[in-house]
């Protein structure tokens, strides 16, 4: 096994492992698709294994492939985060920071935050990461995350932002057509919004309240921002944060005494970024605009 294989060899054999043939990863790399079956071969060449097989299908990755995946993504992860460090070198705050958040917090709050941000700082570049999956800071797949979990490695910086309060809210046209339920046995009789699979609010909800689980849903949906949209849109009861139900006049909290739940919130950065003049000014603007968010949600209705 050769010592010094390139990353170019890693990042080309990554790329087919993600997009499943030599094309799609040349087009994800912006590189011809000679060279990315070049790199593959020479990379098989050094490590001694087989990578890929092919099928009618594309390249299907063999055992050995999927067994360095998480090595080469990690690379990966590195790789970027070192460019980000190097484009911020200079006076003032410049560069690219990373940040990754859940759809809804992505697109319902950090938007303006992010803005004013760029106002203040017009040399910063921001890469906003929506998933409702946890990224690895310690891995550097993210400089700083919003997380509705408190983090338990270590080596990471965590700011306890406040508690988001989750409630059950409808259209106000839904509950004219349906009426408003009393009692959470009266919510059988309407058209629940819900997950598919299970969500960290359904398992701490139906924990609370039997009742609110995956077979009483109508509209099932793992995404939160289609639940937002269902609900706003009139087409039945779901949950969602008081803070952005506020926003709009046209939702109605229901049973607020009866099902009401609190997922703290979490401000995340790796403890070597602290000094980076990037993440910390990105850093004490979303503490500043998610507590605002927090406050939003106790504001008179």
């Amino acid at each position: 096994m050769a010592d010094d294989i390139g990353w170019e060899l890693y990042r080309s054999y990554l790329g087919v492992l993600q997009a499943g043939s030599l094309s799609g990863a040349a087009r994800a790399l912006g590189v011809a698709q000679p060279t990315v079956g070049r790199h593959v071969a020479a990379l098989e060449k050094s490590l001694g294994l087989a990578l890929f097989t092919r099928s009618q299908l594309g390249l299907v990755p063999t055992e050995a492939a999927l067994a360095l995946q998480p090595h080469a993504e990690a690379m990966s992860s590195s790789a970027a985060a070192l460019k980000r460090a190097a484009e911020s070198q200079g006076d003032g705050v410049q560069g690219t920071v990373r940040v990754t958040a859940s759809e809804v917090i992505g697109v319902e709050v950090l938007p303006p935050i992010l803005a004013q941000l760029r106002r203040e700082h017009p040399g910063l570049k921001v890469e906003l990461v929506l998933t409702n999956h946890v990224q690895d800071l310690l891995r550097r797949e993210a400089d700083i995350a919003v997380r509705m979990t408190q983090p338990k490695q270590g080596l990471l910086i965590a700011r306890r932002v406040g508690e988001v309060e989750i409630g059950l809210h409808a259209h106000t046209d839904y509950l004219r057509e349906h009426g408003t339920p009393r009692t959470l046995a009266e919510l059988a009789q309407h058209a629940l919004i819900g997950f598919d699979e299970g969500a960290p609010f359904m398992r701490a909800a139906r924990k609370a309240h039997p009742a609110w689980h995956r077979d009483a849903f109508t509209l099932r949906t793992d995404s939160d921002l289609a639940q937002l949209a269902l609900i706003r849109s009139g087409a039945g009861i779901g949950a969602c944060q008081v803070a952005l139900a506020r926003r709009n006049p046209a939702l109605a909290r229901v049973l607020p005494q009866q099902l009401a739940l609190g997922l703290e919130t979490w401000l995340v950065l790796h403890e070597d970024l602290r000094h980076s003049p990037r993440c910390k000014v990105t850093f004490e603007a979303l503490l500043q605009g998610l507590q605002g968010h927090v406050l939003a949600q106790a504001a008179p209705g």
